[in-house]
């Protein structure tokens, strides 16, 4: 991420003192955990950050507006918007797609825009638990309402009239049909979703994220399309038996992200050496800003897994009584 005007690299400051403020700073640190913890509640790809330590006068973290961010977000809610209103105007308002998808989309959407375009983007180049708030804002919160909110079938309608039949009729074919449901098999997507969020928080590449612009990138979009492929495979499925294996993914899921939240969390020391320098402009030492990392992703996450199965089996509870 490009700094603007008042984002100016400072000297790094001396280890021990920074720890030292950390160990003094109680009242600091729970201000900034319930910053952090709202900023979960509230709220595709984000752009790398650029590394470095600011003072406490210099924590100012404006809005991004990124063109290609920008662009990418208003076609995707602009395409939804047109297709929606080309099928209620054909069926009838409600009708097509129901209104609760409508507002799951939505919803989805302006998660994307808080993750992407407000200051947690900025602020995640300086403490790794902000950084963890927009990884968990990607996967476990936007990633789940963009599914359920039907895009695709929506976004088919915003077609021109000419267009809309070849498309349907390619995505019918068994070129695309066949790799569609390999990748979106439960199991599949399960191994792929786990792989990347495993792979991508091994200190190397974490640091590498950190550091370079395409690998950043390159990192996000694994984290949001590995989920959105996860989600597809756990939420669309009709059957009682797929509804049970998507049950079972959820569950693993959740114990696997768990376990990586609780190594973060657990550590005697901190991974990342990046925020070693700038977690101290928050009166946090490296390990604490680790650990509230850790916590978001082992708590908050295990709590969205456990909506998701509840909803299944009620599902599934239904389907068995009819």
């Amino acid at each position: 991420m490009r700094f603007r005007g008042q984002h100016q690299r400072t000297a790094p400051v001396d280890r021990r003192r920074s720890m030292g403020r950390g160990r003094a700073g109680g009242g600091r640190r729970t201000s900034l955990f319930g910053l952090t913890g709202g900023l979960w509640f509230a709220g595709p790809l984000a752009r790398a950050h650029v590394l470095g330590a600011p003072s406490h006068a210099h924590l100012v973290y404006p809005w991004s507006f990124e063109p290609w961010v920008l662009v990418c977000l208003g076609l995707s809610g602009a395409f939804y918007g047109v297709g929606l209103m080309r099928l209620w105007r054909h069926a009838g308002r409600g009708r097509g797609i129901d209104l609760w998808p409508v507002a799951s989309f939505c919803l989805g959407w302006l998660v994307l825009a808080i993750a992407l375009v407000s200051p947690l983007d900025l602020l995640g180049s300086r403490l790794f638990s902000a950084h963890m708030v927009q990884h968990e804002l990607l996967m476990i919160v936007a990633a789940p309402l963009l599914v359920l909110g039907r895009p695709l079938a929506v976004w088919a309608w915003a077609l021109p009239r000419a267009a809309r039949r070849p498309v349907g009729a390619f995505f019918r074919q068994p070129a695309w049909r066949i790799p569609w449901r390999v990748l979106t098999a439960a199991p599949v997507a399960w191994a792929l979703h786990a792989l990347a969020l495993w792979l991508w928080h091994v200190p190397v590449l974490f640091e590498a994220a950190l550091h370079n612009e395409v690998v950043h990138a390159f990192q996000h979009l694994a984290f949001l399309l590995t989920a959105l492929v996860f989600w597809w495979s756990v939420l669309e499925p009709t059957t009682r038996r797929a509804s049970a294996l998507a049950m079972l993914s959820l569950f693993t899921t959740m114990v696997h992200s768990g376990a990586l939240g609780a190594l973060l969390a657990l550590a005697r020391s901190a991974w990342y050496p990046s925020y070693f320098d700038s977690a101290a402009a928050f009166g946090l030492t490296p390990l604490e800003d680790q650990q509230i990392g850790g916590l978001v992703m082992w708590i908050p996450a295990a709590l969205v897994y456990i909506i998701a199965m509840l909803w299944l089996a009620q599902r599934w509870m239904r389907s068995a009584t009819r």
